[in-house]
């Protein structure tokens, strides 16, 4: 996409968004042809709907679409994705080539599809992506801190004969681009309270004037915009030079300058932050939940630590 187009693009999605949630917003991505231009130019189409989706703290199952042209599975809006389990990043299945066992979770597609695509690991090193019946598996929704999000969690044991379809797939691709999906994600609801801490800032008088005159708010509000300004350029480098290190990286940095930006707001917004009437307590709840998918940032830091220990070695680094 050009400038013009994309610019186009991102505002008709931003609307989207702001209108729609859930299985609504679902179907007007379809009718917008997001999957098409998912195919065309990835990045774009992440980024831009990710984000989106973080500002209006909006949900969708647009994660299984991205995580299925990922794994080249046949799979688009025909089925849903099985994740792995909070904190972790390894996939959700274990093959052992008479029984497929599932641990994992999922997101609300599991309740309109009929078939769900498992990874499962298989051997030393390989991965095989099985599209197995989602009647055959026990779905329980996961109630926890964010339960509008509507995580649902996935277990039990698939018999191989059930299995629909199998195929060897690369998880590391497909575990990068969906972490990459989340840290935008991360970063759009971060952007959203900075803006909440912003607006009260200008708005909330203390000793005559707004406190967003104070040097102590002042310098919160600008170490928020700088962790969320490094993490929008880490993950935009990813994209440009596409690697498993660097999304894990980027997924990491994005959870970390999300929680930043909450503990910086929270002190901002005060008292009113605490109350369910202000919108900041829905953000902390989304940022503090999609930090853990597809790898908490603690557990992808301390695995990047350990492998740059293992190896002598650290990335390349990125032209920011």
């Amino acid at each position: 996409m050009d400038a013009a187009e994309r610019a186009l693009f991102a505002d008709t999605v931003r609307q989207l968004t702001e209108q729609h949630t859930g299985d609504e917003l679902d179907a007007a991505l379809e009718g917008l042809g997001w999957s098409e231009a998912l195919a065309v130019d990835r990045p774009t189409a992440v980024s831009v709907l990710f984000e989106a989706i973080g500002e209006a703290n909006a949900t969708s199952s647009a994660l299984d679409v991205v995580l299925c042209s990922a794994l080249t599975l046949p799979a688009n809006h025909a089925v849903a994705v099985a994740l792995p389990p909070l904190r972790t990043c390894d996939a959700p299945g274990r093959d052992d080539a008479s029984v497929v066992t599932v641990n994992g979770l999922g997101t609300r597609a599991l309740s309109r599809h009929d078939n769900v695509v498992v990874v499962a690991a298989s051997g030393q090193s390989g991965h095989t992506g099985l599209v197995v019946p989602t009647s055959a598996l026990n779905l329980d929704r996961a109630h926890g801190l964010d339960p509008d999000l509507g995580l649902i969690e996935v277990t039990g044991s698939v018999e191989r004969s059930s299995v629909v379809r199998d195929s060897a797939v690369d998880w590391g691709v497909a575990l990068a681009t969906g972490q990459l999906a989340l840290g935008h994600e991360l970063v759009g609801a971060a952007r959203t309270m900075l803006e909440l801490a912003r607006v009260h800032a200008l708005e909330r008088m203390q000793f005559g004037r707004p406190i967003a005159s104070f040097q102590a708010v002042r310098h919160r509000l600008a170490e928020s915009l700088v962790a969320v300004e490094a993490a929008t350029a880490l993950l935009n480098a990813t994209w440009d030079q596409p690697d498993p290190v660097g999304a894990a990286m980027a997924k990491a940095l994005a959870g970390h300058s999300a929680r930043t930006v909450a503990r910086h707001c929270q002190q901002i917004l005060a008292g009113i932050g605490f109350t369910t009437e202000h919108a900041f307590h829905t953000y902390l709840r989304r940022v503090v939940v999609l930090d853990q998918l597809l790898g908490a940032g603690v557990e992808l830091t301390r695995r990047l630590g350990g492998e740059a220990l293992a190896t002598a070695s650290l990335p390349g680094s990125f032209p920011l």
